[in-house]
């Protein structure tokens, strides 16, 4: 419909205003803003996010695969949206990317990527902390801790910490990162992301608390004494209430109504290398486990070797590679007589260098003068090693590639599955072998590359096809990265079988037509392996998974790294997200990743290679505990049938309250353009004449649930119309700015609404007929840190019959005409807008000291812990008085007897100073408790102003 200028201030401020954290639509105009398929668990988690303003944040503990990134996408958005733009994530290095595509793509939100190179370049451009950004900054947990004295002074909005789990044991001194953090960001608001937020022990879930809120719970001892035995019931319900306002989980089982979830399938292609190839490999690994070794200085020694043993094990081509860079390395040293750094050599091929160092530093030690002596004689052993690689022409590994995929393809075509493979690889030089290698057998003309800079002539050709098709569409990003890799994605769906793909193909890139993974590479990584893997078997994938991967024969530590991988980490097989739980108990997957390679560089022998892994296996099984994960379903998830009664009404909500959105912002776009465009559908128009140079003209479309999804796989060509769009804020700026003071009479056409087949509207059908009076006003209230507002509507009749607002707003769902009055507003309406006034501040007010009760109630329960702790301490002392006067009554010699007595009165000495002490010390906590309790009395003061929108007389006919 086209609408007055007294509709579409409505619907602006409707559309844009702060709400309340209690209101269901809180997340309405993130929704049409979102480029998602939203489930309605995800916007309860968002709520849930929100749902405690005076909390110092959430964990959010769904299983994988249920969308945490886009929970917290919600409460960024949503945040971004109330003009609090100071939002930092922090997220293991590899995931950086990923979570950068995701809030771009899918949120439209500005970010920025802050490692040393990025850092280092803002603070040469006078940027004295790059922190504080007009975009949503990412790092690393490693970066993020190195620059903590910035952190701390950055006034953050919000934090989110992906993969939290990494932090569950910061209540141990010994973690250092998990400290460091806790400390720099303690006075701002988190979110934790983890499905594991429990794994091995309760402190753990102690230890994720306390980086939200310290005053949740006491010390860790009075923690560990109060709920050492849940086998009480009602110790453990009341760990459970005081868990129920931080943490929320959501289950796959209980959203499987509306999410189908797919499995995966394992095949193993196994092969033995030739007899060169395994010389190679043994020369290569005698060379890399000697105690000295002159070619890797001290410094980076560890690190490289990692590298250098994922080359080997790659292809001769890759080893070969590398090797000749630590030869021509180490020439360049010798003739310098300084020791030179490796990693930009190596990093050309392996490119997940950097993230690896990232995360898995080395000890610093100085090249010691033995080994420069032994340079000279490396720089020969090294040309022998580097001349047999090159001579190596054929891979027994390769060979069995051509063999699997056959077999690989002919499984997912029994899955129903189209004829796409993505191959994953560690080396640029393995990938340039496999190209050619596949050329050769039948994949000609079939196969795409994508890695970290994809410079090759075949990817630039089609980046050129891209964008040429894609000319003046919102496709076109303008970044060239971005765009080259939609391009890639494309040629891959579109036209190729096969990407070969480096680590950089694990990041930020969907693939959900393609239903096969091959490992031609397997990282020691766990939680890489499951980000490659989840490249395809993620959520919008119809079909199960086939992952291909490669087991050598004649490598007995390769052989028991798969079956660690593959049976204690249950990576390939099994239900979307089933191999988390355990993934989640090796915290980051370095630790794992380290040592394995250890194993590798110490043991040479069969034996010494069983005994290690069996103790490796050994120590996993009392990581992965059976009787923790009962404890933790116990304490963190909820009855299923709570939960989907739940998330059924608020899909329903969600969907309405989505339509209703849709339906004003539309309605307002084609009021305020008029003429400047024609409109074809309830969701799509044409702009003829932009009202900004950065607004193209065009096709424009909200699209709907489908539509988005196969937006998702690059199929729509229109320019997504959003809330958020520069076209959008223009127009809704532009009605909230109108001046409307001057009272103006409303003709409401209920007749033509209903012969435009729009449905009946009961409320108003009664009252055709009838005339009288309406005003609205902005109703602003700042309080408990956050500011909302509220439209306020006041009606009434011509016979004095005052209309309910719920009613009032509806006369705004019809189209009216707009006709000058000299008629001047009765005063009543006045008194009904103070009524108005008072009923939301009274409202807000009750939510409000809920808030605070609540918040009350914990510092209580801390004060309480912390008292706990102070007569633990003497019920100890208590116990070891008994235990000396036993010894002391029992001791063979008088001297020993003195003893006994000796220290029976030294412990009953500290006994008494302790008992004297307890009432001080209780006194102190109490006065603290009142100290926390004054300041969040303070914060329940409110400020609020009304400010009139407009008022008019109005008529239904």
């Amino acid at each position: 419909m086209v609408s007055t200028p007294f509709h579409t201030q409505y619907f602006a401020h409707e559309l844009t205003r702060r709400r309340g954290s209690d209101e269901d639509d809180k997340f309405a105009g993130a929704l049409i803003d979102a480029q998602v398929d939203l489930n309605p668990h995800q916007v309860q988690a968002a709520l849930f996010a929100f749902s405690d303003p005076l909390s110092g944040g959430a964990i959010l503990a769904d299983e994988v695969g249920l969308g945490k990134t886009i929970e917290a996408g919600l409460v960024i958005s949503q945040k971004w949206a109330e003009h609090k733009r100071r939002i930092l994530i922090i997220t293991p290095a590899n995931l950086r990317k990923q979570w950068a595509q995701e809030l771009e793509e899918k949120f439209f939100l500005p970010v920025q990527i802050l490692e040393t190179a990025t850092f280092n370049s803002a603070t040469k451009s006078g940027q004295p902390n790059p922190f504080d950004a007009p975009k949503v900054t990412l790092c690393s947990y490693q970066f993020a801790a190195r620059k903590k004295d910035l952190l701390r002074l950055t006034g953050w909005d919000l934090v989110v910490m992906d993969e939290a789990h990494r932090l569950r044991n910061v209540y141990r001194t010994s973690n250092i990162i998990g400290n460091t953090l806790k400390e720099a960001l303690s006075p701002y608001p988190k979110l934790l992301l983890t499905a594991t937020p429990l794994q091995n022990s309760l402190l753990e879930l102690y230890g994720l608390v306390s980086l939200i809120d310290e005053k949740v719970f006491g010390d860790v001892a009075s923690f560990r004494e109060q709920y050492s035995n849940l086998n009480n019931p009602a110790v453990f319900q009341n760990l459970k209430g005081r868990l129920a306002p931080l943490c929320h989980r959501t289950l796959r089982k209980q959203v499987t109504q509306y999410v189908n979830y797919t499995r995966r399938h394992v095949l193993v292609e196994e092969f033995t290398p030739h007899r060169d190839e395994q010389t190679l490999y043994d020369q290569v690994s005698e060379f890399l486990q000697r105690d000295t070794l002159a070619s890797l200085p001290n410094s980076q020694r560890t690190l490289i070797t990692l590298i250098l043993r994922k080359l080997l094990a790659s292809s001769s081509y890759a080893i070969a590679g590398a090797l000749g860079s630590i030869r021509d390395r180490v020439q360049k040293e010798l003739k310098r007589g300084t020791p030179g750094s490796l990693e930009d050599d190596l990093a050309e091929d392996y490119e997940a260098l950097d993230e690896t160092a990232e995360e898995w530093p080395d000890e610093q030690e100085p090249l010691t003068e033995a080994q420069r002596a032994l340079m000279t004689e490396e720089v020969a052993e090294l040309d022998s090693l580097l001349a047999r690689a090159q001579n190596i022409r054929q891979n027994a590994k390769g060979e069995a590639l051509l063999h699997g995929l056959q077999r690989a393809f002919e499984a997912a075509a029994r899955q129903g599955a189209q004829r796409k493979g993505i191959i994953f690889t560690e080396s640029r030089k393995t990938q340039d072998y496999l190209l050619e290698l596949l050329e050769d057998n039948g994949y000609a003309g079939k196969v795409v590359l994508f890695n970290g800079t994809n410079n090759d002539e075949r990817s630039k050709k089609i980046y050129q096809q891209w964008l040429a098709s894609n000319k003046g569409t919102d496709k076109v990003s303008g970044s060239k990265t971005a765009d080259m890799r939609s391009a890639l994605v494309e040629e891959f769906r579109d036209r190729a079988e096969i990407m070969i793909a480096t680590e950089a193909g694990a990041e930020g890139i969907n693939l959900q037509f393609c239903a096969l993974v091959v490992n031609y590479d397997l990282p020691w990584n766990p939680q890489r392996i499951e980000q490659r893997i989840g490249r395809s078997h993620r959520y919008g994938q119809k079909h199960d998974v086939v992952v291909l991967n490669f087991l050598n024969k004649g490598n007995e530590a390769d052989q028991r790294v798969y079956e660690l991988l593959s049976e204690k980490f249950k990576l390939f097989e099994g239900v979307f997200g089933s191999s988390d739980e355990v993934i989640g108990a090796i915290g980051s997957g370095v630790d794992f990743e380290k040592r394995v390679a250890d194993i590798y560089q110490k043991c040479r022998t069969p034996q010494e290679i069983k005994a290690a892994f069996d103790a490796l296996q050994a120590s996993l099984s009392e990581e992965i505990s059976d009787a923790m994960t009962r404890t933790r379903a116990q304490l963190l998830e909820n009855f299923d049938e709570e939960v989907r009664e739940k998330l059924k009404v608020r899909q329903a909500g969600t969907q309405e309250q989505l339509g209703r959105f849709t339906r004003l912002l539309m309605n307002l776009t084609q009021t305020e353009l008029g003429d400047r465009a024609s409109f074809t559908s309830e969701r799509r128009f044409t702009l003829h004449q932009p009202p900004r140079d950065d607004v193209a003209a065009g096709q424009y479309a909200i699209p709907t649930r489908d539509e988005k999804l196969r937006e998702d796989t690059g199929e729509a060509t229109e320019h997504r119309y959003r809330l958020g769009h520069p076209l959008a804020q223009h127009l809704v700026e532009q009605a909230k700015t109108r001046d409307l003071s001057v009272v103006q009479h409303l003709h409401f056409d209920y007749a033509a609404h209903m012969a435009a087949g729009k449905g009946q509207i009961g409320a108003l059908r009664d009252r055709v007929g009838e005339e009288g009076w309406l005003t609205l006003s902005l109703y602003t209230v700042t309080s408990l840190g956050q500011t909302e507002e509220h439209l306020l509507w006041s009606a009434f009749t011509d016979d004095g019959d005052v209309i309910d607002a719920d009613i009032a707003q509806k006369f705004f769902e019809v189209q009216a005409s707009v006709e000058h009055t000299d008629l001047a507003p009765p005063t009543a309406l006045n008194d009904l807008q103070d009524t108005a006034r008072n009923q939301r501040k009274e409202a807000i007010n009750t939510r409000n000291l809920k808030a605070f009760e609540d918040a009350a109630a914990r510092i209580d329960a801390w004060s309480e812990d912390l008292k706990v702790g102070l007569e633990r301490d003497i019920k100890e002392l208590d116990r070891l008085i008994k235990e000396a006067r036993r010894a002391a009554t029992t001791a063979p010699t008088l001297q020993a007897k003195l003893d006994g007595q000796r220290q029976v009165q030294e412990l009953e000495k500290k006994r008494t100073q302790k008992r004297r002490s307890l009432f001080d010390e209780q006194d102190r906590i109490d006065e603290k408790r009142q100290e926390l309790i004054d300041q969040l009395a303070g914060k329940l003061e409110e400020e609020e102003s009304l400010r009139p929108l407009f008022t008019v007389r109005w008529s239904l006919k």
